[in-house]
This record gives C-alpha cells, structure tokens and sequence, in this order.
C-alpha cells in the first residue's frame, strides 16, 4: 500500500487503497463513502430482556462521515475567495521550493506551474462548490484538500495537488 503524505507537513493525506484518478496531470481525485462510527453492538450473551430497562434507553452514540476524513483525521476549514486564493499563490511556492530540495527536474516543477495554475482557475471559477479539509496536524502553510460532490449530488470526493504530496509504501 502506498501512503500519500503532505509534502510540506507530513500528515497522510490518502493512500492508494481508493480509487486515485489523475486529473489534468496535476492533481488527484478519490470518491469517499459514508461510514458509520462508533455503533458497535457488542453481543456478551446476555438477554436484554431480562436486563432492567431491556436496553431501550441506550444513547446511540453512532454517527456517520466521510471514510477519507475519517481515516486521515482530517479537519473541516472555511475560507472566502480572497484567503484561499492567498493561500494558494503562498502554497504553491512552498511546493515549488520542496520539489527543488528533492531534486525533481526542471521540467517537472514547470510542468507543476503550468498545469496548477490552470487548475487553480477551475477551483476559483466553481468556488462556492467546495469545501475546505486540512490535514491532522492542521498546519496552515499544508494542503488544503478539497471536498466537492460530484454530479450526482449524491457522491462526495476529495481533491488533492499530486504534486504536494510524497509516497510512503507501507
């Protein structure tokens, strides 16, 4: 399994385990899936009918996510179009600086200007579609990984710069 981490801060961010489609060579998109959490039915044998109360009354303290946020302890975030877009332009830089000190060619950091640029203005132009994840650490200066629903309005996925994030195999 391979182990996407986030090239500025570390945190994991997705693994190969979903299904990772490249999108205009510059980023990645993965569909999430609702899970419930914290519903575990433990069976100790026991009759509940015979017990006080017959185990009506129990909180049900399950609740239901997004099996990506979930498993990398991701954080909802909020910005306006004018914050994001500063974060972005500093982000990008930062990602530009880390693939020079891990020795990527020049034509992979230009391919990685061009094609995020391009990028960028699709997100701008379709900005109030998304919504805002940060990483466990919840660093300001790491990727923002985008949370959108697909056409269906139905089916979520996340989005996050292929070219921000380091492979772990595990």
């Amino acid at each position: 399994m391979i182990i996407y981490k986030d090239i500025i801060t570390g945190d994991e961010l997705i693994s190969d385990s979903y299904d990772l489609k490249e999108i205009d060579g510059v980023a990645y998109e993965a569909d999430c899936r609702k899970i419930t959490i914290g519903a575990e039915n433990i069976d100790i044998g026991a009759n509940p009918s015979a017990e006080d109360g017959g185990g009506d009354d129990v909180d049900d303290q399950s609740q239901t996510v997004l099996d990506i946020v979930h498993s990398f302890r991701l954080s909802e975030t909020s910005y306006d179009k004018k914050s994001y877009l500063s974060h972005l332009k500093t982000y990008m830089k930062a990602v530009k600086k880390a693939l020079g000190e891990k020795g990527a060619s020049e034509e992979t950091i230009k391919d990685f200007e061009s094609k995020a640029s391009g990028f960028a203005k699709k997100i701008i132009g379709n900005f109030k579609d998304y919504e805002f994840l940060v990483g466990e650490s919840m660093d300001p200066d790491g990727m923002v990984i985008l949370l959108n629903y697909r056409e269906d309005g139905v089916t979520p996925f996340v989005t996050i710069w292929k070219h921000g994030v380091t492979e772990m195999k595990v």
